[in-house]
């Protein structure tokens, strides 16, 4: 039987981490040191977030890219960091700027994941977030035909068809409601929400229809 938990039902005074344990809910980070242990001051590593009791970690997200200098082989040691202790890595990938095709953008995802996944063991779960830069804070989504066909393409590439680890794909930038039934046949998983996210009646509409779908 599947436990309901309400916000009755939830102690203000015990950490919001602890009082999901018993659901559904994973709880993550939006970064993480590539690095166990060491002297890296500032730097919070995968192996504290582990012990914390996180279960996914963002990492290679378009403004650590780009304000932070990160590249894909940052990218790539953290989300083995991530791996190494046990938790899911969800990996920001998508191309910069729109080109004419959809050519363009999955050779740039296929760089980005071929690098990443080097270095993440092939049995480890893995949760790769397709997010074009040019998309985020949009008015609009980027084209449904669009996204469907980068999808398809990083399904395809045998880093990703011949892990024996679950590899599920999201889809980011300006991703909200009513998006997610326009691309459920097109190998999606869901969809990773930025400013919908931050609303609650945008967010709730969202994740019910995907739980629908």
């Amino acid at each position: 039987m599947q436990k309901t938990v309400t916000s009755a039902t939830l102690p203000i005074n015990i950490p919001v981490i602890d009082q999901l344990r018993s659901t559904n809910i994973w709880c993550g980070a939006q970064d993480a040191s590539d690095h166990d242990s060491g002297a890296f001051t500032g730097e919070v590593s995968a192996s504290v977030l582990a012990e914390l009791g996180c279960r996914l970690v963002e990492v290679g997200h378009a403004e650590r890219r780009q304000y932070f200098g990160e590249t894909d082989e940052v990218t790539a040691r953290k989300a083995a960091a991530v791996a190494r202790n046990g938790m899911v890595p969800l990996i920001c990938i998508g191309e910069k700027t729109r080109g004419e095709t959809w050519h363009s953008a999955a050779e740039e995802c296929q760089r980005q994941v071929e690098s990443v996944l080097a270095l993440v063991p092939s049995d480890a779960e893995v949760l790769l977030a397709y997010e074009p830069v040019w998309a985020i804070g949009a008015a609009q989504p980027a084209a449904v035909d669009y996204v469907v066909e980068v999808t398809l393409a990083i399904r395809g590439l045998q880093c990703v068809e011949k892990r024996p680890g679950i590899t599920r794909i999201i889809y980011g930038g300006s991703a909200g409601p009513g998006l997610f039934k326009q691309l459920k046949n097109g190998g999606l998983d869901g969809l990773f929400l930025g400013r919908f996210g931050h609303d609650p009646a945008q967010f709730f509409k969202t994740i019910q229809e995907i739980a629908d779908a």
